[in-house]
């Protein structure tokens, strides 16, 4: 299946920690999963090496002191219509999760989406 996105779009961004799990499940991992099963565009997940957030609790990836608990964000953009219709799945995963994050949406212009050639 190809799915075609172009022009404008909506990029849904979540802000979480690593160690957010939903049983032995990582939420990202969660997440991810199940956009995929909605059928959305696609999906990035980044580890970051320095955050903090509602708490004020730094976490940073240093060699002396590796955090547990890594900043996590994940991006997703695809029609306004598919991230509204996603976010409250994600917001019933912050439940199941039981830890707090962060959530944002922004209005993006997709110049290119495509998958990536095939020679023959």
């Amino acid at each position: 299946m190809i799915m075609e996105l172009e022009g404008q779009s909506k990029l849904l961004r979540i802000f979480i920690g690593e160690i957010d799990k939903i049983g032995h499940t990582p939420l990202y991992e969660a997440i991810v999963l199940e956009a995929r099963k909605q059928g959305l565009a696609g999906a990035t997940v980044l580890r970051g090496i320095l955050s903090y957030g509602a708490s004020s609790t730094i976490h940073a990836a240093k060699l002396i002191d590796i955090s547990e608990d890594l900043p996590i964000v994940l991006e997703i953009v695809d029609q306004e219509s598919k991230i509204d219709a996603f976010l409250p799945k994600v917001e019933q995963l912050f439940e199941e999760c039981g830890r707090g994050g962060l959530i944002t949406t922004e209005k993006v212009n997709v110049l290119t989406y495509r998958p990536k050639s095939r020679k023959s």
